[in-house]
């Protein structure tokens, strides 16, 4: 195994001296990155994806994904399945209300909220959430989202929507600072409604930050509009622009919460973990916290934090995050705490119908629209750009899209229409159609508030929170909610793609097992 390990590193070693020393095509032996061959440029000395802010890395592999608890609720939604999920980034721990705030307060401060009040106030949670009919619970209504005591612990009153568009806006922000600590941009404080900078528009729109350009990077095309002192914008083919922020999907969550890189032996798993730590049981198993709970649940009814003088987990509602141990892949509070969104669109997975490769349900294919109601392609950056219902779908700044069509994808054999949100609900003789006929629009299974709480814009949760039973720590249990909604007891955090080399060498060995942070014992003795 060790002789394996050290080809395996000479290898991709080797490879890497190769592209970085090389500077001649393999193909033609045209000389790379030469003004006097045409300029054709490209990056030969790429070290490897940087780790986004706030995200750790979590090597994909093969895993069992689905029901591993006795299915009490006999909802038969969630069939074990083998499946591949590639390595990726995941934020540390939840989103908490000090992140969120940023984000709404870049968002009140950009765009006037005189001209777009829709989209400061489309971004605020929904602090009545903590409200109960038969509970008193204004202090949290009135305080949790921006009182100081609360700067730690997870936000939540956040729909998936929501979610979604604050992972967009910290692409954009993560990324305008890599371009400003790489010299290449200039610091633009005074950033107002459209003109503020956006990752999409600045890869696809090259020079339309021209005025927030420091120096830029060289360019060796000829009679490029770049060639001068003030060189060229980043490319994609350089490297340097992260991929998006997003939201993991249904089996990258499951696959980190597991953590069961730390059980392995080699290329074998003989006992994999039933939760998120390394034990089957509930509490801590040594130390001076030893009985104490390993994470923010509910132990039974009226039971939300122990007894007084000797709080078992001591929370009585949500609690800050990196409070409890961390899993093996040195994520927090991936059970517990708050519950958490994923990208997936919900379905019953009661039989093989999902892909064991990167599986995911929710696929919208979109393209950028050159031509939005006729209008210029600058000019379209202006105003934002809303839905037949009259929502905000993209923001002044952003690149306006538009749905694929059929029509222009009629050769293509592995998609050919926009919407994939309801592919293979079923047939019109498995509906309640079949006598009448099938609906002219819609999906013909499920109609969410019609005849079903399923629907395409139905997103699925994972995990369990503040106010679950121990039922609801296995990460396979799933549960739903319509995308617009949202609850004291869901949160988020946010995932990236990994680009290129998905193993980390340093992981072929047994790996330790990350130190805590943040964590002490629940029990300080004098």
């Amino acid at each position: 195994m060790k002789y394996s390990t050290f080809i395996l590193s000479t290898v991709i070693a080797a490879a890497f001296a190769i592209t970085s020393c090389s500077k001649r095509s393999q193909t033609t032996g045209w000389k790379i990155n030469d003004k006097k061959n045409g300029g054709f440029m490209a990056n030969l000395n790429y070290k490897g994806q940087q780790t986004g802010p706030g995200l750790v890395f979590v090597e994909g592999g093969t895993f069992t994904m689905g029901r591993v608890e006795e299915d009490f609720y006999r909802e038969w939604n969630n069939t074990p399945r083998q499946v591949t999920v590639s390595s990726f980034y995941m934020d540390e721990s939840e989103v908490t209300n000090l992140d969120y705030r940023e984000y709404m307060y870049w968002l009140e401060r950009v765009f006037d909220i005189e001209y777009y009040p829709e989209i400061y106030n489309g971004a605020l949670p929904d602090t009545l959430v903590w409200r109960d009919k038969l509970a008193y619970n204004e202090v949290y209504v009135e305080n949790y989202l921006r009182h100081p005591a609360y700067n730690l612990y997870p936000v939540v009153g956040v729909s998936w929507v929501q979610a979604m568009r604050y992972a967009s806006w910290r692409t954009d922000r993560v990324n305008e600072q890599i371009l400003i600590e790489e010299g290449i941009l200039n610091h633009m404080p005074d950033q107002q409604d459209a003109d503020h900078f956006n990752s999409e528009v600045y890869l696809y729109m090259q020079g339309e930050y021209a005025q927030q350009n420091k120096k830029g990077l060289k360019d060796l095309r000829h009679n490029s509009q770049f060639a001068g002192k003030e060189g060229r914008p980043a490319r994609i083919e350089d490297g340097i622009l992260l991929p998006k922020y997003r939201l993991p999907t249904e089996a990258e969550w499951e696959y980190a919460a597991y953590g069961n890189i730390g059980n392995r032996e080699f290329e074998r798993l003989t006992d994999g973990n039933k939760f998120t730590w390394n034990s089957n049981s509930m509490r801590q198993s040594e130390g001076r916290a030893q009985g104490d709970m390993l994470g923010n649940f509910k132990r039974g009814r009226g039971d939300n934090m122990g007894l007084g003088g000797w709080l078992n987990d001591q929370a009585d509602i949500t609690m800050q995050v990196m409070f409890y141990p961390p899993n093996s892949y040195g994520l927090y509070d991936m059970e517990g705490n708050v519950a958490e969104w994923v990208m997936d669109v919900y379905r019953p997975l009661n039989f093989e119908d999902v892909s064991d490769f990167r599986s995911y349900r929710g696929n919208e294919y979109e393209t950028w629209d050159d031509d939005y109601q006729g209008i210029g392609a600058l000019e379209m950056l202006i105003e934002p750009q809303t839905d037949d219902d009259g929502n905000i779908r993209r923001l002044p700044g952003q690149l306006p899209v538009r749905d694929v069509t059929e029509e222009e994808n009629l050769d293509r054999r592995n998609y050919q229409q926009a919407d994939y949100r309801d592919y293979q609900d079923g047939d019109l003789e498995s509906s309640i159609y079949y006598e009448s006929g099938a609906p002219d629009e819609g999906p013909i299974m499920y109609e969410h508030g019609e005849t079903s709480l399923i629907g395409n814009d139905v997103r699925v949760y994972k995990g369990a929170s503040w106010k679950d039973r121990q039922y609801f720590v296995s990460p396979g249990t799933r549960r739903y909610l319509h995308q617009e909604q949202s609850t004291d007891y869901i949160g988020f955090r946010c995932a990236m793609d990994r680009l290129g080399l998905q193993s980390d060498l340093k992981r072929r060995k047994k790996p330790k097992q990350p130190k805590q942070k943040r964590f002490k014992p629940y029990r300080m003795s004098k």
